[in-house]
Formats: structure tokens, C-alpha cells, sequence
């Protein structure tokens, strides 16, 4: 891929891996540096490429994934898995909050899933991802990606249903 190639896919890709980073850390800010830093390493690492290994879009977000994971090792800002049934987030995002019933449900159903559920959710809705390549990834058969994917699904309606009569009450 040349340089002139790779601004093109910058315009093309740039909220394919927004959107995907965000699932996984739901803060703005820290979304925005990661996706930055994913495409500075690209750039920066263009020979590297290889399109008969993975798509373009495929190739970025694992440099996002790494970053990610990276940034969550060096961070004193670790995740855990929620001990509660309503979890406290790993940061507070209140400047997302838009108005737009469907973007501030998504946020709450992300904010209460643990890092790995969120990052499964990435997966298969973010980047669309069919469950046996997620089970591929992840080493596991196509049976339990799909269990796995199902139990998420479930908690998200139980979440919703939870919030809906939270809301009704107030």
C-alpha cells in the first residue's frame, strides 16, 4: 500500500475503528488517542501490510486491539470484572451523552458489560464479524462463541429491562 493509498483508507476507515475502540474502552477521549495512535503505527508500518493475511480494516483494528491492550497493562486504570449487578464503569463519559435515546442506551448496555463481553460485542456487531471466525480467534468451538455471544445478548435485555423499570420508578 502507498502513502497516497493509505490517506484514502484513512478517510474510509477512520470510524470503522473509532467505533470498534470505543466499544472496548467507552471513553471519548481515550478512544479518539487510541485511534489516532492506530493510525500513525499503520503509517508508520505500511510495509508490513499484507493483503493476502488479513483486509485493511482487519489489519488496523488488531493494532487497535494491541494498543488497547497495552494501554490497559501500563495504565494505573485497570479493569476488573464487575463484582455488582450494575458495575461502576471504568470512567465517567457524561459529555456522550447526546439526547439520542438509541446512542445513550447502547453506552449504559456497554458500560455495564465487562471488558471481555465488550469485546466480543466489538467483534460480532462493531466489525461484523461472523461467530466462527470469533471462535477461531478466540480458540474456542463455534458452539461456545455462539453460548457466549447468546448469555451476552441475555444479560443486555436483562439490563434493559432493569433500567427501564429504574426509570419508571423515578
Amino acid at each position: 500500500m502507498t502513502k497516497n493509498e493509505f490517506e484514502a483508507v484513512y478517510r474510509e476507515k477512520f470510524s470503522y475503528v473509532y467505533n470498534y475502540v470505543y466499544m472496548r474502552v467507552i471513553h471519548k477521549e481515550l478512544a479518539e488517542d487510541i485511534t489516532s495512535q492506530t493510525f500513525l503505527n499503520a503509517f508508520s508500518h505500511l510495509d508490513s501490510f499484507d493483503p493476502k493475511k488479513a483486509s485493511v480494516g482487519t489489519w488496523l483494528c488488531r493494532i487497535a486491539k494491541n494498543l488497547i491492550t497495552d494501554h490497559y497493562r501500563s495504565s494505573e486504570t485497570r479493569l476488573t470484572s464487575p463484582t455488582e449487578e450494575y458495575p461502576e464503569t471504568p470512567f465517567e463519559d457524561e459529555s456522550l451523552s447526546t439526547g439520542d435515546a438509541i446512542n445513550d442506551e447502547a453506552k449504559y448496555l456497554l458500560e455495564h458489560l465487562t471488558p471481555e463481553e465488550r469485546e466480543l460485542i466489538a467483534l460480532r456487531y462493531g466489525l461484523d464479524m461472523k461467530v466462527t471466525d470469533i471462535a477461531e480467534q478466540y480458540g474456542i468451538t463455534l458452539k461456545a462463541a455462539s453460548k457466549r455471544i447468546q448469555r451476552i445478548l441475555e444479560k443486555c435485555r436483562k439490563l434493559e429491562v432493569g433500567r427501564d423499570n429504574v426509570l419508571i420508578a423515578s
